[in-house]
C-alpha cells in the first residue's frame, strides 16, 4: 500500500456538507483533503438553505420554531445543535460565499416558488431569487425558454396562484414563452442555456423579446439558468434594462444555482491548496486505540492512504449511498460500518404502504455524541477523531421538514467547530 501525503483534517463527501466542513477548516489554517467518489447533492438541488420548513404546518420564523421542534424530536439532529449554532453557521455561509449574494436570516423564512409552484419555505437565498418572495403577492409572469425542457411555465403559475403561504396578499399569474435563436451547438439543456445568458447577444434577444410581451408591474420569473459564472451580473442586467423586478425559479435538474454554490466552495477551497480527489469510494480505514489513523482510496488501480488527524464523514444518506439497503434488509454505513441508529425492529416493515408517508426507515442514520463523533449503541465514540455531518445523521426526515440544506450546512460547521476546539 502507498502512503500518501498527511492532511489536519480529511473530509469524506463532497455535498454542502463536507464542502462546509473543509471550508471552514480551511479558513482557520487547516491543511484539508476532501475524498468523494462522485458529486453531492448541490448538482440536484436549489441553493437554498432550508432550516425548518414544516413543522405541523409551514414555519414563517425558524427562530421562533426551533427550541420547540427540538424539544419534540430529541433525537434529530437539531436536538443537539444549539440555535444560535445554527445562525452561527448561516452568517457565515453568507460572508464566506459573499459572491453569490445570499439574502436572508433564521429569524423568517422566504416563501418562493419551485419547479411545480409549490410555495417554498427558506431562511437563505441567493439574492437572484429574493423578488419571488410570494408572501407580499403581486402579479407574476413566468418566462419559459423555447427549448428548455426542463421548466414548465403554465404549470408553474397555474400552482402558485393558490400555494398556501403566510399572508392573505394576492397573487395572480401568468404565462409566456420566448424563443431566442440558439445558435450552434443546439445544447438544450439547462446549463446549456445558462452559457448561452453569459452570452451579450443572447441576452440581447431575450431582453428583445421580452420588451415586447411583459407588462408594467410585473414580476418576471425566469427558470434558473441566468449564467453560471456571472449570473449576478446577468440577473442585474435584466433587472435594470427591464425596469422589472427579475427572479430565478428552480427547474428540474441538473440545478443550475446549485453548480455555482459548488464552484465557489470549491474554488474557494483549491485557492487555500486543498487536495480534493474525487471518482474513487474510501474502501478501508485504518487505525489503532480508538483513533482513526488513515483512509484507503484505490485510484489508478493501487491502494493510497490517506493520513490525518481528524477526519469529517459527509457522504449522505440512501439516495446518495452513504447508508446502504441490501436485498436481505440489512442496513451499513458504506465506510466505516459504524452502527446505524433507529431501525425498525427486526420483523417490522421497513417501509409503509403510501409512498409520501414518513417510512420506518426514514430516520435511521448515524447516531452522533455533542462533538459530532459517531456512537455505538452504549452512546460511546467509535472513534474519537472521527465527526459525521449532514443526510447521513440519524433523526431528520429532511424533506418532509423542509431542513435538508439548513441541517448539512449547520452539522457541516459544527463537525468544523468540534475539531477546531478540540484539545
Amino acid at each position: 500500500m502507498t502512503a500518501g501525503p498527511s492532511y489536519d483534517t480529511v473530509v469524506i463527501g463532497t455535498g454542502l456538507a463536507g464542502l462546509t466542513a473543509a471550508l471552514r477548516l480551511a479558513e482557520a489554517g487547516q491543511r484539508v483533503a476532501v475524498l468523494a467518489k462522485g458529486l453531492g447533492a448541490t448538482h440536484l438541488s436549489p441553493p437554498t438553505i432550508d432550516v425548518l420548513g414544516y413543522a405541523g404546518g409551514p414555519v414563517e420564523s425558524p427562530a421562533q420554531a426551533l427550541p420547540e421542534f427540538a424539544a419534540a424530536n430529541p433525537q434529530h439532529p437539531y436536538g443537539q445543535l444549539p440555535v444560535e449554532l445554527i445562525r452561527a453557521s448561516l452568517d457565515w455561509f453568507k460572508a464566506s460565499l459573499g459572491d453569490q449574494g445570499f439574502q436572508g436570516s433564521l429569524d423568517e423564512n422566504f416563501f418562493v416558488p419551485t419547479a411545480v409552484g409549490a410555495a417554498k419555505p427558506t431562511a437563505l437565498l441567493p439574492e437572484s431569487m429574493a423578488a419571488g418572495d410570494l408572501r407580499q403577492g403581486g402579479r407574476f409572469v413566468f418566462v419559459g425558454l423555447r427549448g428548455l425542457k426542463d421548466f414548465f411555465p403554465t404549470y408553474l403559475g397555474d400552482n402558485v396562484a393558490r400555494a398556501e403561504r403566510p399572508g392573505d396578499a394576492p397573487v395572480t399569474s401568468r404565462a409566456i414563452e420566448i424563443a431566442p435563436a440558439l445558435g450552434q451547438p443546439r445544447d438544450v439543456s439547462a446549463v446549456g442555456f445558462a452559457r448561452r445568458f453569459e452570452q451579450p447577444a443572447f441576452r440581447e434577444a431575450v431582453l428583445t423579446e421580452l420588451d415586447r410581451s411583459i407588462v408594467p408591474g410585473e414580476i418576471v420569473g425566469l427558470p434558473a439558468v441566468l449564467g453560471l459564472r456571472s449570473a449576478r451580473e446577468v440577473w442585474s442586467e435584466l433587472e435594470t434594462r427591464l425596469g422589472h423586478k427579475v427572479f430565478e425559479v428552480p427547474t428540474l435538474p441538473p440545478s443550475v444555482p446549485g453548480i455555482r454554490v459548488y464552484e465557489t466552495m470549491t474554488s474557494i477551497l483549491r485557492a487555500r491548496s486543498t487536495r480534493f480527489v474525487i471518482g474513487n469510494p474510501v474502501s478501508k480505514a485504518e487505525g489503532a486505540n480508538d483513533r482513526l489513523e488513515g483512509v484507503v482510496v484505490h485510484a489508478a488501480g493501487r491502494p493510497l492512504i490517506y493520513r490525518a488527524s481528524s477526519f469529517v464523514l459527509a457522504t449522505g444518506g440512501f439516495p446518495s449511498a452513504g447508508l446502504e439497503l441490501n436485498s436481505a434488509g440489512k442496513v451499513r454505513e458504506a465506510v466505516f460500518d459504524l452502527p446505524v441508529a433507529n431501525l425498525p425492529e427486526p420483523g417490522e416493515p421497513l417501509f409503509a404502504p403510501g409512498y409520501f408517508d414518513e417510512h420506518p426507515l426514514s430516520r435511521s442514520g448515524v447516531a452522533v455524541d455533542v462533538h459530532r463523533r459517531p456512537v455505538d449503541e452504549q452512546g460511546a465514540p467509535v472513534y474519537e477523531n472521527l465527526h459525521a455531518a449532514g443526510a447521513v445523521l440519524a433523526g431528520a426526515v429532511p424533506w418532509r421538514e423542509g431542513s435538508g440544506n439548513g441541517l448539512s450546512l449547520a452539522s457541516g460547521y459544527a463537525a468544523a467547530s468540534a475539531i477546531l476546539e478540540a484539545p
